[in-house]
């Protein structure tokens, strides 16, 4: 396994706050800047009160389970049977679940490249093979379906998918997940930035094209509840009881009260503030692009999801590695290496705007001070 880089930097730039650098503003987590929504905070503490702190049923709690489901109908218009959950401790078991089921020892798994850092440690962590398909800014980072179905072989047990994705915070066309879901391969689709779209654009669910799917979702992102440590996976019915084996062995359960919290966000009473923190990301996305390519930063495909921009920065530099910890040295903004999510990122670097406007526009304003 390779160490994921953005904690290389994100270490790297607490070390030197804790040797007394106190203004170091962070544009490499993705990691919301909001406070998680006060109905959240009700029930946690609700929670707390009523002794509501034990282990829960192994798939989540039935009331839960039930609540998702009324939550796909209104949210995608598609009925998703409540025992096809299971609740996890963030999107990451999820993932983790997803790949044992499909990877086996000898297996492959198709994974984007450029795509998030963590999938091909987790198919390795399985015994499984990951291998890469290249996508391209210049094609808006969508997959070429009839090239895709090249790179399938006998032994392809899954191709994992990510929209709004991670790094480039591109959506797939629902053109090529429809194509996707035709090519007679298990998709696992990581969704856990649905929500965080923006302008004219719509994320959609694989399951709107197949019931194959495994989707992985959760409410760290959306819900800025990333401490509570709350996902869950969708799968087909014939593997849920073999997922449930896995959670009950590896996990037990996801935390009660999460479970809690995360239920009064699916309520509807916190679907104002996130309203709100999708307008601040917006307003922060439509800047952050305007100033990344006044300083030079080229951008092919603009982002219309997640809180990423994935920029060329073949400009200024040919390590972007390098170039990641210079930024950090000298400005003192922490960004991520674009090599962190595969070779053919290595010309980019990775901005997060899950930060205040006021930080970003000093960002801004450091890193033109060193390349302009």
């Amino acid at each position: 396994m390779t160490s994921f880089i953005v904690m290389d930097v994100l270490d790297k730039a607490n070390e030197m706050a804790a040797s007394g650098i106190d203004d170091i503003i962070h544009l490499e987590v993705g990691e919301p800047d909001f406070d998680m929504p006060k109905c959240a905070c009700e029930s946690v503490a609700e929670a707390l009160n009523s002794g509501f702190t034990h282990y829960t049923h192994s798939l989540g709690t039935g009331e839960f389970r039930h609540e998702l489901s009324r939550f796909y109908k209104k949210e995608y218009g598609i009925d998703v049977e409540a025992d096809r959950f299971v609740i996890t401790s963030g999107s990451s078991p999820a993932i983790l679940l997803a790949m044992m089921i499909m990877a086996g020892q000898g297996n492959e798994d198709i994974i984007s490249n450029p795509g998030y850092a963590c999938y091909r440690n987790f198919i390795l962590s399985c015994g499984a093979n990951p291998v890469e398909f290249p996508l391209s800014a210049s094609e808006g980072f969508q997959f070429d379906v009839e090239k895709l179905k090249k790179t399938i072989t006998p032994q392809t047990a899954a191709i994992v998918i990510n929209s709004p994705m991670n790094p480039t915070g591109t959506l797939l066309e629902p053109s090529v997940m429809r194509d996707m879901a035709n090519l007679g391969v298990p998709i696992i689709s990581d969704e856990i930035y649905h929500g965080l779209v923006y302008g004219s654009a719509k994320a959609h669910t694989m399951l709107e094209f197949t019931d194959e799917a495994f989707v992985v979702g959760g409410f760290s992102k959306r819900y800025a509840m990333t401490g509570l440590r709350i996902g869950y996976l969708i799968a087909p019915k014939r593997f849920m009881r073999d997922l449930q084996t896995l959670q009950q062995n590896l996990f037990i359960c996801a935390p009660s009260i999460s479970q809690k919290a995360a239920l009064s966000v699916l309520s509807g009473a916190a679907d104002s503030e996130v309203q709100n923190m999708c307008k601040t990301y917006n307003e922060r996305r439509v800047y952050l692009l305007e100033r990344l390519k006044s300083i030079g930063f080229d951008i092919q495909t603009e982002p219309m999801g997640a809180f990423y921009v994935f920029a060329d920065a073949s400009r200024f530099t040919s390590d972007c590695y390098k170039f990641a910890f210079d930024v950090l040295e000298k400005c003192h903004v922490g960004i991520t290496p674009g090599i962190d999510f595969g070779s053919r990122g290595e010309r980019f670097v990775r901005f997060s705007y899950a930060n205040s406007i006021e930080n970003i526009r000093t960002a801004m304003d450091r890193l033109q001070s060193i390349l302009c």
